[in-house]
């Protein structure tokens, strides 16, 4: 279970924190670089590369602003590529959310929202779950205690008021 995740800059990192451990908690080996497509496109070629030949099932890229990453490794590839559009100071994430989710065909990019990397670590393992039923099992479980915490919740509000 391998899943690479890229971002655009280093100060993406602690964007991408919760993302990391989250995978690394299920038990996932994640490989994480940054490697930006426009200022080191060679490197990152020969990282996709890398992943396309090593067994990594899934690849998580985060960028802001113009937010090529997610596409140009989607172009090198046919992983599953998740996006992670980073909210900058201009246009609060929505100038990297349109740039990812306006693919054009046949190369898609799977999308979360603005800073979503938790969401775009349980996407990448929900897909790996096909592969390995462990996972699948494992955020049934999570999602069962998700849904505990939530009618507890609605026990207090309920009894509050």
């Amino acid at each position: 279970m391998k899943v690479a995740v890229i971002m655009g800059s280093a100060s993406d990192a602690d964007k991408m924190e919760a993302c990391i451990s989250i995978l690394k908690d299920y038990g996932v080996d994640v490989k994480v670089r940054a490697l930006s497509a426009h200022r080191a496109h060679a490197a990152l070629a020969a990282f996709v590369d890398e992943c396309n030949n090593d067994g990594t099932d899934v690849i998580i890229t985060a960028a802001g602003m113009a937010a090529a990453l997610p596409g140009v490794v989607a172009s090198m590839t046919v992983l599953p590529v998740i996006g992670v559009p980073l909210k900058a100071v201009a246009t609060d994430g929505m100038d990297a959310l349109l740039s990812i989710v306006m693919m054009p065909s046949g190369v898609p990019v799977a999308t979360v929202a603005i800073n979503g990397g938790k969401n775009a670590a349980y996407l990448a393992l929900q897909m790996m779950g096909i592969k390995y039923p462990e996972l699948s099992e494992k955020l049934k479980a999570f999602r069962k205690s998700q849904e505990e915490a939530c009618l507890k919740t609605n026990e207090e509000i309920k009894n509050k008021y």
